[in-house]
């Protein structure tokens, strides 16, 4: 299933995007694409520096779009377990994260992510395993 601009649009208006900076790109077929432009409130404690649970956050929330973009329509999904690494600190105005289905089996789905800098270094990378909730037939 791939989540249409209009859908995106409503998504992006969600309140924790506005005031940490995410916009979700693009969602469909098991990938999902992030932008983290993130908000002096969240670079704590540098200036310019978004706090590593911030980038967890975009990893996290990549990594779901991902997930629901694999699963059917009307489908929820939440994260049972997620490992990150942060190889390098994170410094500058705007982080990517794209994420992929590696392998979905039954209800449960194993995704990767990596967020990267404006240059293209590397300053996130996780795995993570998500539950799907089916979505349930009307009568």
């Amino acid at each position: 299933m791939n989540i249409s601009s209009e859908n995106m649009a409503q998504i992006n208006k969600n309140t924790l995007y506005q005031a940490t900076g995410l916009k979700a790109l693009s969602a469909g077929d098991g990938t999902a694409v992030c932008e983290l432009r993130p908000t002096e409130d969240v670079c704590w404690p540098s200036p310019g520096q978004p706090h590593g649970g911030i980038l967890f956050t975009q990893m996290d929330t990549t990594m779901a779009w991902a997930v629901l973009s694999a699963s059917r329509e009307g489908d929820d999904c939440a994260t049972v377990n997620m490992e990150i690494q942060y190889p390098l600190p994170a410094k500058g105005p705007v982080f990517t994260c794209e994420a992929l289905v590696v392998h979905c089996s039954g209800r449960t789905c194993f995704v990767r992510g990596e967020s990267r800098d404006e240059k293209g270094r590397l300053v996130a990378m996780a795995q993570a395993t998500f539950r799907i909730f089916r979505a349930r037939a009307r009568s």
